[in-house]
């Protein structure tokens, strides 16, 4: 609609709010003055009651106008027919008696006006539409949605399970039949007992297998959103209904605990999430933001309850919620300005999406699919009995074991981790809108400090991006880092003793591992809270300060010596490129247990790793299992096999000839048989069993092939990361990405944030060829620059524009090789007299890199 037209509806919808408030009003006064006819009429604000005392006009009216204030209820009024021809005590003297909160709309109308439909069902708002259709006027339709969608207890009541399904013979009705359908539909609600009301929700294909399963026909309220959305007029309608209806029923969450003592009242939620308008401006202003705070106050419980709900919905339907949290986010963000003094985790509208988004979310995970079983078993970790150093000194921790449980998470007994394929895809959970307003430093110290008081957006982390949850690790490290720091200075000055501020590895090129093995290995046993303290590494006989180049080149030389196929500790997959537990290494538990401190090192001191795991390593590390499906990661030839086998459709057992007991080799090539079950070899494998042989398989190879080496590992990789929130905030991918940086290379990014020094600028002639010669390349030869020129092929977190690399001049003209300084991703560049020289000696120089020219 274009301007001017809105401006009208706006002005049309306003007017009928106002006359309708002065009927209302009116209708009060004259309850009061001359009631309602029924001489057993129990209301106490009716002239008819017996109890009613007698108020003069001027009362009257005061009076009348504060029961319009409060919505009170207001008794029917029966047309002269009925007052004729009834009598006390008769059907049609009772059905004037129904509770409502809303009443006729014109007085003074010669025709009906539906003003006692007080709930609808889908019949009942079919007569009502075919009625208006006929009469070509839609404003009794408009009365009637007004009412009912603006009223918590009226919407409770509509669209139930077990009202009729059919809409036949709409032809010949007249508006008592709405009434009287109504009072059938009221009827038969109160007649039902709790185990008929259970058994018709039972039946229902959105039954989500609740205790207390949800009374409403979906399927009804879409075709009714379906009809009443096709209308113009209508819109406004539920627009306004909805501004009306939410802080009503905040206040009953949040005084009278209404959930508790009626769950049929997340019926209201259920309608009002269907209507897919919802993402439309005229709902996002006002209405949206107000139904959020609204729906943020439902208990877990509940929550749990839509979550489940929603998951049995198709795609399309989830993928709608979702989008429809989304843009009310978005909306918000931009349209206001945060910043340190305004932060977005103050405004209620962002938060309240936030968290109906994260209903959606585990929907999502839900409806997808999942795993819940497989679990590694957790580390033993109890508590000491001895009092740890932050008690001595008096102080409280700050960092408490035991990871941080979101309590929908627990109330519906699945995590992000146990997906295997969830509905919406975690990535379109993200806002980028959002986390480019968040203030990490702040929001951490919520996450932190504040939990019970401030809202954080870490208790939400799907919706961060991994660049986001990054800052917030970064300061969890940094502060426990100053924290272990400051701890140790005051021991050390109680003990009269000189302070160890940092994690000193003190060790020789030519013993690294053995040197490294050793101190660290003291660490975990003396102190493990060392570990907590940032890295300082120092290379014997040689003179320099750690500012981060020298930890880096350390973990270069140690990955490159463990993952030496020599030393036996990892296989290698030529085809994948990935490494995998060697499940024959003579090694000990310390060399995996060495590994996995150090990649809980890197992470700790946000320094990119050039490693090579299967995704399945970072699953295990998060506390799953290997199952089948992380075989095709990584063991791609063996899943392949077994696929074909799980598809076979000929006779498994005589043509393939398999038994369950299976056979690899060891670290010298010599076969080794394993029974997957006792006596393996005797028991063939067949069509019937075929997926449990896979599941064996796929179990031994990912976990009791390799449990010995990987334990030592993962205990490793805990003791830096143990009281750390990364279980909490990131998924096994992005671990991944901490740990080893991103694939994906944006050069022009890098190309920004270059510094140059040693005589070069951006401006030089040789600057200007170098990265149009960079641009040239292909992505393998991308990849050996940056190998080359970093020590790694990936990008870190962020992208290759937080790499901050550096070009230096190198002298004149030469035939000397480009070369570089990894641990500062310092490119030492020679000014070439020509383009085709510079491409021709770094060319040569990044595909013969190795062993050479890197220092």
């Amino acid at each position: 609609k274009c301007t001017s037209c809105k401006e009208s509806c706006v002005c049309a919808l306003l007017s009928d709010v106002m006359a309708t408030a002065k009927h209302l009003i009116e209708r009060y006064f004259q309850q009061l003055t001359e009631g309602c006819g029924n001489g057993n009429c129990t209301n106490e604000f009716c002239a008819s009651s017996c109890d009613f005392r007698p108020l003069d006009n001027n009362a009257a009216a005061a009076k009348a106008l504060e029961l319009f204030k409060i919505n009170a209820k207001l008794c029917p009024q029966p047309s002269k027919k009925e007052v004729d021809t009834s009598h006390p005590g008769s059907s049609a003297d009772k059905s004037t008696q129904l509770d409502l909160k809303m009443s006729d709309m014109d007085l003074n109308s010669t025709k009906e006006d539906f003003s006692d439909v007080h709930f609808l069902t889908e019949n009942a708002l079919c007569m009502i539409l075919s009625f208006c259709e006929e009469e070509g006027d839609y404003s009794a339709l408009i009365r009637v949605i007004a009412r009912v969608f603006s009223n918590a207890e009226a919407l409770v009541k509509s669209f139930r399970k077990d009202e009729p399904n059919g809409t036949d013979n709409l032809d010949s009705f007249t508006p008592t039949d709405v009434k009287k359908h109504e009072k059938k539909r009221e009827q038969s609600m109160e007649n039902m007992g709790a185990s008929s009301a259970a058994t018709a929700a039972a039946e229902s294909p959105h039954d989500t297998g609740d205790l207390c399963p949800v009374t409403v026909d979906i399927d009804a309220v879409r075709r009714v959103y379906d009809k009443l959305l096709s209308i113009n007029q209508v819109e406004a309608a539920l627009v306004n209904a909805l501004i009306y209806l939410t802080p009503n029923i905040e206040l009953d969450l949040d005084y009278l605990d209404v959930y508790e003592t009626n769950p049929d009242y997340l019926n209201i939620f259920i309608i009002v999430m269907e209507n897919h308008n919802l993402h439309s401006p005229e709902y996002l202003e006002v209405a949206m933001p107000q139904f959020c705070k609204a729906m943020s106050k439902l208990p877990v419980t509940a929550l749990a309850r839509l979550s489940k709900l929603w998951s049995s919905y198709d795609r399309h339907h989830i993928r709608r919620m979702m989008e429809t949290f989304q843009q009310l986010i978005t909306f918000t963000v931009v349209s206001n300005e945060y910043d340190a003094e305004n932060l977005v985790n103050d405004d209620e509208t962002v938060v309240a999406a936030t968290q109906c988004l994260k209903v959606v979310f585990y929907a999502s995970i839900l409806g997808g699919d999942m795993d819940v079983e497989h679990n590694e078993e957790d580390e033993d970790d109890s508590e000491s009995d001895e009092l740890t150093l932050h008690e001595l000194l008096g102080e409280e921790r700050l960092y408490k074991k035991g990871p941080r449980i979101d309590p929908l998470e627990k109330e519906l007994g699945v995590r992000p981790i146990d997906s295997i394929k969830p509905v919406i895809p975690f990535e379109d959970f993200v806002n980028e809108s959002l986390n480019d307003v968040v203030e990490m430093d702040k929001d951490f110290t919520f996450f932190k400090v504040n939990a019970e008081t401030k809202f954080s957006f870490q208790s939400c982390p799907f919706i961060l991006n991994v660049i986001t949850k990054n800052q917030g690790l970064y300061y969890d490290n940094r502060i426990r880092m100053y924290s272990e720091r400051r701890l140790t200075a005051l021991y050390s000055m109680v003990q009269g003793q000189q302070p160890n501020p940092y994690l000193k590895l003190k060790v020789r090129r030519d013993h690294i591992i053995d040197d490294a093995l050793v101190r660290l290995e003291m660490i975990s046993m003396e102190n493990p809270s060392d570990l907590k303290k940032q890295l300082f590494v120092e290379f014997e006989g040689e003179q320099g300060v750690d500012e981060g180049g020298v930890s880096k080149e350390f973990f270069q030389l140690v990955l490159e010596e463990i993952f030496n196929l020599d030393i036996g500790m990892f296989t290698y997959d030529n085809d994948t490129k990935l490494f995998w537990f060697n499940s024959s290494s003579l090694e000990t538990e310390a060399q995996y247990t060495l590994i996995g401190i150090v990649l809980g090192l890197a992470i700790y001191n946000n320094c990119i790793l050039d490693v090579h795991f299967p995704m399945v390593v970072y699953r295990k590390l998060m506390g799953k299992k290997g199952t089948f499906l992380d075989l095709s990661d990584s063991h791609p030839a063996l899943y392949q096999s077994l696929k074909r086998l799980l598809e076979y459709t000929g006779n498994v057992e005589e043509d393939m000839t398999l038994t369950f007991q299976i056979s690899h080799t060891d670290l010298f090539g010599n076969p080794i048989l394993y029974d997957l079950k006792e006596q393996g070899d005797q028991i063939p494998v067949t069509k019937e069993n075929r997926q449990e042989f896979v599941d064996l398989y796929a179990e031994y190879i990912l976990n009791n092939s390799v449990e010995r080496q990987f334990r030592a590992f993962k205990k490793g990789f805990l003791m830096v990361t143990n009281e750390s929130p990364l279980k909490y905030l990131f998924r096994p991918e992005e671990v991944e990405l901490l740990i080893c940086g991103s694939r994906k290379l944006d050069f022009e990014a890098l190309e920004k944030t270059t510094e140059y020094d040693g005589g070069y600028s951006k401006d030089s002639q040789i600057i200007k060829d170098f990265w149009e010669t960079i641009h040239s390349f292909g992505e393998e030869q991308k990849r050996l620059f940056l190998q080359f020129t970093t020590g790694t092929d990936r990008a870190p977190v962020g992208g290759l524009g937080k790499l901050k690399m550096i070009i230096a001049k190198n002298g004149s003209d030469t035939d000397r090789l480009p070369t570089s300084h990894t641990c500062f991703n310092a490119l030492l560049l020679p000014e070439y007299s020509s383009k085709e020289k510079l491409k021709e000696r770094l060319l040569k120089a990044i595909t013969y890199a190795k062993g050479f020219g890197m220092l």
